[in-house]
């Protein structure tokens, strides 16, 4: 296990560390970042108030989660860009539960049935999510001044390696179509769709077999 404040380069990429305590502050800001043109983020947080206070509660319980126990959260030494990863056999039940702490932020600045049609979406990603045994990135996001470095491919192949070295499997959601042939060159490949129930925003699954061991 690696321990917060070393880094480790591969390939020549970035060099990436586990996040500690201390730098939950600073990810989170990053985070909510990455995340403010999210069309998931949009259609739970229309207004970009809303979406900045609610993705700041939705990210500090996830981030603080995971440090703390539930999952490893890498990172780049000047925290450039986080990912949440759940361990295998986390239980299933830790992602719905973190994202029902953000009821009251929800029910606050949505408006008319969107909250209950989003807590519906959340439920129906958590109910997608494979009961096999995976490493499962709840989050991947890189601060928007820092794209197309390399920072979200270092971050994924640090724990992509553990998942090959102990023959596991990984799992995420990508919300943007966009985003699908990036996970696709670290090998994942899309197992279906999920849709809010009137169409807005869609999610794509995608699953990830580790690759067979080297000669």
């Amino acid at each position: 296990m690696t321990c917060a404040g070393r880094w480790e380069a591969e390939d020549g990429g970035p060099a990436v560390r586990l996040a500690g305590s201390a730098d939950v502050r600073r990810l989170v800001a990053v985070l909510v970042r990455a995340f403010e043109d999210d069309p998931v983020a949009g259609y739970l947080f229309p207004g970009a108030r809303s979406r900045a206070r609610g993705l700041r509660r939705f990210f500090g319980t996830q981030v603080q989660t995971m440090i703390a126990g539930a999952g490893e959260v890498w990172t780049t030494p000047e925290v450039a860009g986080g990912a949440l990863w759940a361990r295998p056999g986390t239980p299933r039940q830790a992602t719905l539960r973190d994202a029902m702490r953000l009821a009251p932020v929800l029910w606050e600045v949505v408006l008319g049935g969107r909250a209950s049609a989003g807590f519906r979406l959340l439920a129906d990603v958590e109910r997608a999510r494979p009961t096999q045994p995976h490493w499962y990135l709840a989050t991947l996001g890189t601060d928007p001044s820092r794209q197309g470095r390399g920072i979200g491919s270092a971050l994924l192949r640090r724990v992509l390696r553990t998942a090959d070295e102990d023959q596991v499997p990984a799992y995420l959601e990508s919300s943007k179509q966009r985003n699908v042939p990036f996970y696709a060159r670290h090998g994942f490949e899309v197992t279906g769709e999920i849709r809010s129930e009137e169409g807005a925003v869609t999610l794509w699954p995608m699953w990830r077999a580790p690759r067979p061991p080297g000669p």
